[in-house]
């Protein structure tokens, strides 16, 4: 698989617990090392510009792998964002239990978006880039439901942006899930693969 970039290794340019299992699920070879990016700084920079959900989630996905590419300048470095979008407003991880449940009870009922963007650097430049739009419907489930689901994530509610793990209990809370199943745990990975056979083979 080492053909056009002999000496590249793949680093993914994140800690995300998510990303990382589905990237060694596919069966790929890879480090891992945190961007270091002040996320919430460019959201808000780019948010008063009027720049656009898509767009501060591309720019979110290239600053963290240009940011490890710095150091890494012969690797090939995966970058990647995650924005969840419902009636227009967007939603950053839960600080605590109470966030989530508010956000939690926000969402049931309501059909949001995982604006998913992920990038490719190598050599300090963005070579490729993609972003997918999953479309999640929670139904309409009662406080009973949401304190019971509450009680047996604990924690893990404040590791996503959406308070779920669609991998696990998290499946309970949807009704209805359109786009791909990688790209809900911010990966898409069918676009990734396409894109490294083409740099690879």
């Amino acid at each position: 698989m080492m053909k056009k970039i002999n000496s590249s290794k793949i680093i993914l340019a994140s800690k995300s617990k998510s990303r990382k299992k589905v990237l060694e699920n596919a069966g790929l070879k890879f480090e891992t090392i945190s961007s270091g990016v002040d996320e919430d700084e460019i959201k808000t920079r780019m948010s008063g510009t009027g720049a656009t959900f898509e767009q501060i989630a591309e720019a979110l996905a290239c600053e963290k792998a240009l940011s490890v590419s710095k150091s890494h300048l012969e690797s090939l470095i995966i970058g990647g964002d995650q924005i969840l979008v419902c009636d227009g407003k967007h939603y950053d991880k839960a600080k605590n239990i109470e966030e989530a449940r508010n956000h939690l009870k926000f969402f049931r009922g309501r059909t949001h978006e995982l604006v998913t963007s992920i990038a490719v650097v190598l050599n300090g430049r963005v070579i490729w880039k993609n972003t997918s739009r999953p479309l999640l419907s929670m139904w309409n489930f009662s406080d009973e439901f949401l304190e019971e689901y509450i009680g047996k994530a604990g924690d893990a509610l404040l590791q996503s942006v959406g308070g779920y793990y669609i991998e696990g209990l998290g499946i309970h809370l949807f009704s209805n899930i359109e786009g791909e199943y990688h790209a809900i745990q911010g990966m898409p990975m069918l676009a990734l693969l396409n894109k490294l056979r083409e740099i690879y083979e």
